[in-house]
């Protein structure tokens, strides 16, 4: 396998800079919040920042798995923050979001792997900014249909878990799931509510084939996900997994047009494209 060393030409990130970045910064570190944006070093986060939106992460920064893809530092977590979701939904409003994103670690070591607490924030943030839409983007809480049950009956408006990669990449990438376990979660939350947006996404670039991505979207159609975010990998460190492949923009565009095809309400597709990139567009 070819390992690249260096990103084309075409990714290119804005510096994190400005007023109204370290403003959302001071909001965040005033409310002791993580964000997926900083642990999982997010190449937008210079961008979303600068707009004032944030992805906030759940119940410590500590996960449970180990994936090889991501930069989330992973070990014993930590006891849940009670106080979390009160200061989650403090900086909602702060920021003034429309469309808020919450995830999390993974917490294996709860017995509903946090769903609860995912609950209990979407609650906070309804109650504190009623019109603010929230998306929440779950781990798979090890199939458990309580506890997707308990998210999915919250005031939440997108319910996304995200399937990362091919059925045939999965032991490699992803520490402790299933590629059939993420498709049941997607699932089971469609079915619990009439109507409800449920999301997915995978990043590209790990060494899947087109037939393979034609597969995984068919898979997800199936599961009844409306919307899609297709990414490519970048490694954020170097014990993680090296890009096998860097996609050109214009095969975004294609694996987009394909995913509309088979259905898909709303795809995102784009080298630096993440789950909750823009996400209040992928739902206009």
């Amino acid at each position: 396998m070819k390992i690249f060393r260096r990103h084309p030409e075409w990714i290119k990130v804005r510096v994190p800079a400005g007023e109204t970045y370290f403003g959302t910064q001071e909001i965040v570190r005033e409310g002791k919040l993580h964000t997926v944006c900083e642990e999982a070093r997010c190449p937008n986060i210079g961008e979303c920042w600068g707009q004032r939106t944030a992805t906030f992460m759940l119940m410590g920064d500590r996960c449970t798995r180990n994936c090889a893809f991501c930069a989330v530092a992973h070990g014993q977590a930590g006891p849940l923050d009670s106080d979390e979701p009160r200061r989650v939904a403090d900086a909602v409003m702060r920021l003034g979001l429309r469309h808020a994103v919450i995830t999390s670690v993974s917490r294996d070591d709860l017995p509903d792997g946090g769903a609860g607490h995912f609950a209990e924030t979407a609650r906070a943030i309804s109650k504190a900014l009623p019109g603010c839409r929230v998306e929440v983007l779950v781990p798979d809480f090890q199939g458990s249909e309580s506890a997707v049950d308990a998210v999915a009956e919250a005031p939440i408006g997108v319910f996304n878990h995200n399937l990362e990669t091919v059925a045939r990449l999965y032991r490699g990438v992803r520490t402790g799931a299933s590629y059939e376990r993420s498709l049941a979660v997607l699932r089971r939350a469609k079915e619990r509510r009439h109507g409800f947006v449920t999301k997915s996404g995978l990043l590209l670039g790990l060494g899947e084939e087109h037939g393979e991505l034609e597969s995984a979207f068919g898979d997800l159609r199936a599961a009844g996900c409306d919307i899609l975010t297709l990414g490519q990998y970048l490694r954020p460190r170097r014990d993680l997994l090296p890009v096998a492949r860097y996609l050109a923009p214009e095969e975004f565009g294609e694996l987009k047009g394909l995913a509309l095809r088979l259905g898909f309400r709303h795809v995102e597709a784009g080298p630096l494209v993440r789950s909750s990139y823009r996400a209040w567009s992928h739902v206009q």
